[in-house]
């Protein structure tokens, strides 16, 4: 796990946030403490990547409010709830609006350090695929329109034959195209540049094109 991953802990009991502050830095992780939702919100822009720890239920901007304002985000923390006795119908509100886990007071130690543990290889999947999206974006849209035509050909399946008849140009000239799609896109194969595809959403816009 990177160790610039830290933990945000939001809490407006002081008590409750430092010792949640002691059972995350024993277990060596990084931790952040906040005594409010809207103090955690004020520092939103420069925060270190991570997840989130909240009560649900604070003055001012509570928990659900904070996951309501985190949802309208270009980015996403996994955020895990803390609830109190009898607050269970708040914590399901909170699984409805992207809460990846939510335990009751007292909770479990181990199980706890479990979720944040699991919170963040989610956080570095979901960063690693959203790298990945931007780089092959960047790929596709080096291609000439006939190449991304050839692209799209390629990864829906069809044959050489069948996409030389599709754009009105020879087979031959389909395997010129075929090959500088498979080198401007720096795929080894056909089946990494359906891997490609499926990551770029290439072949979930073919399937809406196909409906219409």
């Amino acid at each position: 796990m990177p160790n610039n991953l830290v933990v945000h802990v939001i809490d407006d009991d002081e008590a409750a946030r430092d010792s949640l502050r002691f059972l995350l830095e024993a277990a060596e992780l990084r931790v952040r403490t906040y005594e409010s939702g809207s103090a955690f919100l004020e520092v939103l822009p420069a925060v270190d990547p991570g997840c989130v720890i909240t009560d649900v239920r604070m003055p001012g901007v509570s928990g659900i409010e904070l996951l309501q304002r985190l949802r309208k985000l270009p980015f996403e923390l996994p955020v895990i709830v803390i609830t109190g006795h009898g607050d269970v119908p708040l914590a399901v509100e909170a699984m409805k609006l992207g809460a990846v886990d939510f335990f009751e007071k007292p909770f479990d130690d181990d199980a706890l350090l479990a979720a944040v543990r699991s919170a963040m290889n989610r956080y570095e999947k979901d960063l690693k695929r959203e790298t990945d999206r931007a780089e092959i974006n960047s790929r596709i849209a080096a291609l000439s329109p006939r190449e991304r035509q050839v692209l799209e050909g390629l990864v829906a399946g069809h044959p050489n034959k069948n996409i030389a008849f599709d754009l009105g140009i020879s087979p031959r000239t389909v395997e010129i195209y075929r090959a500088n799609v498979m080198t401007k896109m720096q795929a080894g194969s056909l089946s990494e540049l359906v891997r490609m595809a499926l990551v770029a959403g290439l072949l979930e816009g073919n399937k809406e094109a196909r409906k219409n």
